[in-house]
């Protein structure tokens, strides 16, 4: 991740802060976010049933594939100087556009869209995090997570 001076951190607002690495999304992945989370709706868990389905394949989880923004935005998100932690405080608002089929590639855009300093030493960043599926004009989903930086 990019460290930059407070002072600089809203030079950064509007604009495009990169894509992150390709990430497969392999039936392992699902069947593991099913387990941690108790959902094994057929259309993650069974490739057979879910070939029937107007998806042709099983599809990850709407929430796993939301779950990966700070793993995938850990290289991209411009931080502040002498960063003592960050935190997940949230997002603003969630679209899904289209799920991500099994075995899809998939990688995160990130724009930043906001700064504020919450209290002294406290920074609150907005971002916008597009997950694009290779081969797809539409993306997975439109997030604007917050991330809650402490100085």
């Amino acid at each position: 991740m990019p460290y930059v001076p407070v002072a600089e951190l809203k030079d950064y607002v509007g604009k495009e802060l990169g894509r992150s690495e390709w990430l497969t999304i392999d039936q392992e992945r699902i069947n593991l976010f099913a387990e941690a989370t108790g959902d094994f709706q057929f259309i993650h868990v069974d490739p057979v049933k879910a070939a029937q389905t107007p998806f042709g394949s099983t599809i990850a989880h709407g929430f796993l594939s939301l779950s990966l923004i700070p793993k995938l935005m850990e290289d991209i998100l411009v931080l502040p100087e002498n960063l003592k932690m960050v935190v997940n405080y949230g997002l603003d608002s969630v679209r899904f556009i289209q799920p991500v089929k099994v075995d899809s590639k998939v990688r995160l855009k990130v724009e930043l869209t906001e700064v504020l300093e919450k209290k002294p030493g406290q920074w609150l960043l907005k971002a916008t995090a597009t997950l694009e599926i290779e081969g797809q004009e539409k993306p997975a989903y439109i997030a604007e997570p917050l991330s809650l930086c402490f100085v």
